[in-house]
């Protein structure tokens, strides 16, 4: 299983802070499990800044995967349900923010490979990405060359069981798809869902792979010193992960685990009685 240390935090005889990371954090929850994004903030800046304005904005909540091609890619950002989960559901369309200019030469230069995030757009019109957002379930390098690139402006660093979902359709059985493009719908001929037994709209609704989108922090530890000697560790944890703290006495010897436990996604504390008096080093490791 793909494990993922996010952030380490030295403690010694007093709290100390190691920022790492200058790129962003993206979640996407989903009913096949969750998506952990890293955004690349500082090199696609007008791209990044634009997928965070529609997540801060409650534009991609209740939103759908709209497009599944096994092998190529999934499509979400274009449709959200209204009155999800009631008889009164129905499509809409994600308001846009209005169109974005192509940054795939802008700082360095990233490939449309596995696992990675871009953005969509018209076909044969470079400026043209808005609100639409694709991830890549396969090496698509060709599109680093179509129209002046596809800008990758992110990569799935936790989850990629759940893409795997979308690309073992030989045994698959989980998700299925229908075509509404016959009914008003064109670009909805490939829509997932996660039922075979779809007699009404009634059934359809509830079974859509829906993306609800969160913008999470890294994780990192922060400690009170009590006079006891004990630590009461704080971290900030990945909701729909497993939350691992790890420690040392000497970052030269392997790290052991000191509690397991499933992210909630706010502050998380353990309290430790076993630390040394020397110090001691942590660190947040999410799998």
């Amino acid at each position: 299983m793909k494990r993922l240390i996010l952030l380490i935090v030295a403690l010694l005889a007093c709290v100390g802070r190691l920022a790492l990371h200058a790129d962003s954090l993206a979640q996407i929850h989903t009913p096949l499990g969750d998506l952990l994004l890293q955004l690349y903030d500082a090199d696609k800046p007008a791209t990044v800044g634009n997928f965070q304005r529609y997540i801060t904005n409650g534009l991609y909540r209740d939103s759908i995967v709209q497009r599944w091609e096994p092998g190529f890619v999934i499509q979400g950002g274009g449709y959200w349900i209204t009155n999800r989960n009631t008889t009164n559901a129905f499509f809409s369309t994600v308001v846009s923010f209005g169109n974005i200019t192509n940054e795939f030469n802008v700082g360095r230069t990233f490939s449309n490979t596995y696992g990675t995030i871009a953005m969509a757009r018209v076909s044969g019109e470079t400026n043209s990405a808005n609100s639409q957002w694709f991830i890549n379930l396969t090496n698509n390098a060709f599109l680093d060359s179509v129209d002046g690139g596809f800008t990758v402006f992110g990569t799935t660093l936790l989850g990629t069981n759940v893409l795997n979902q979308f690309n073992d359709v030989s045994t698959n059985g989980i998700i299925w798809y229908v075509d509404l493009s016959t009914i008003g719908y064109p670009d909805l001929a490939t829509l997932p869902v996660l039922t075979n037994q779809l007699a009404t709209w009634a059934d359809i609704f509830p079974n859509f792979v829906y993306t609800d989108f969160s913008l999470p922090a890294w994780p990192r530890v922060t400690a009170q010193v009590n006079a006891d000697g004990t630590r009461l560790l704080s971290w900030n944890s990945l909701s729909n992960f497993v939350n691992h703290v790890d420690f040392t006495t000497n970052l030269a010897v392997p790290w052991q685990t000191l509690v397991s436990t499933n992210g909630v996604g706010g502050t998380m504390q353990f309290l430790d009685t076993n630390a040394p008096a020397a110090g001691q080093f942590y660190r947040v490791r999410v799998q």
